[in-house]
């Protein structure tokens, strides 16, 4: 996942000092916030002049066509617009050539982006009041980040808000392309740990797993008057996640069904494929993540397991099944 520094969360330094401070820490992004300020572009050219890091400009304003050619003139890697505050129509001109996208605020419904989904490159979801620093990161934007790359999965995500190095870890597991870092970065004692922090390490425990995991709504499960192999087979393949989940009507769960777990049923009776049940493909006994586990929790729990986990289902204290887990996007992440 690319760290998006935001250069104007520091007011004590000077700008050149700013930008060779991370420029020092590989720093992927200078994030720039435009609260409708032309001169911001001024800042823009001394950096420049200072390093060939790209920079990511968000803007808030409600005239962007008055940023078209300031845009254009200056050497901009990412723009986007905020959505909230637009009054004249978003038409993004050809001589742009940098990636594009929509800025849209924790109140505002995904919906909004669909207008602009074969337009724009990306989407950058705000988690705390667009153009303040210091908030904390809304923990209902991470149900929002799963429902957009579920309706959007060729669109790059961009998240700005509250990001530090517990929410970076979570994000990254979520598959986000970019996340803006403001206060955590910029005024930690040592940019340096701080970023790496960000990237790698230094798992925190203030959110648990009830507050990023799937919700049962997101999650593939199948009742026991529903098992058939051609809804196991249907499930995993609607759902595109390698697994479904089985539980009874209460939501106790069952078993698990995993794309392995299929391979191996169909293995032991290779040789008669009429033969196969669906009682050879369920794991009556999978490992599951207690929801009310810390991040550090899970991943102690991860580390005891004595095979690669991808997926978890999640269970309360009565074992019934509240949600899921995955790790497929944590490798993409580190890319």
């Amino acid at each position: 996942m690319k760290i998006s520094a935001s250069i104007y969360s520091n007011k004590h330094k000077t700008l050149k000092d700013i930008v060779t401070d991370l420029d020092a820490h590989g720093t992927d992004l200078f994030h720039i916030d435009c609260n409708d300020d032309p001169s911001v572009f001024e800042d823009i050219a001394r950096i420049r002049q200072l390093s060939r890091t790209p920079i990511d400009l968000h803007i808030i304003t409600p005239t962007p066509g008055k940023y078209y050619d300031l845009i254009a003139k200056h050497e901009i890697h990412a723009v986007c617009f905020q959505y909230e505050n637009l009054q004249e129509p978003l038409a993004i001109p050809e001589t742009i050539s940098a990636r594009t996208g929509l800025a849209i605020s924790s109140s505002t419904d995904i919906d909004a982006f669909a207008p602009y989904a074969e337009q724009l490159d990306f989407v950058l979801i705000m988690a705390t009041t667009p153009g303040k620093s210091g908030g904390t990161f809304d923990k209902h934007n991470f149900r929002k980040i799963r429902q957009f790359r579920q309706r959007f999965p060729q669109t790059r995500i961009h998240v700005d808000g509250g990001v530090n190095h517990e929410v970076s870890f979570i994000l990254r597991n979520m598959g986000v392309y970019a996340a803006v870092s403001g206060s955590y970065l910029m005024n930690s004692d040592s940019i340096g740990a701080a970023m790496l922090n960000l990237k790698t390490h230094d798992i925190g425990s203030h959110y648990l797993v009830g507050d990023f995991m799937r919700q049962l709504d997101e999650t593939p499960l199948l009742r026991p008057d529903e098992l058939s192999v051609r809804n196991i087979l249907q499930s995993i393949e609607d759902n595109k996640l390698g697994f479904t989940l089985v539980a009874d009507e209460s939501d106790v769960l069952l078993g698990m069904i995993t794309n392995a777990d299929v391979r191996k049923g169909l293995l032991k009776h290779i040789d008669n494929l009429n033969a196969l049940e669906v009682a050879d493909m369920i794991n009556p006994s999978p490992a599951a993540a207690r929801e009310d586990f810390t991040v550090q929790e899970l991943l102690a729990y991860i580390q005891e397991q004595t095979f690669p986990v991808n997926y978890l289902p999640v269970v309360n204290s009565k074992h019934e099944v509240t949600g899921s887990v995955t790790f497929m996007n944590l490798v993409k992440g580190e890319v």
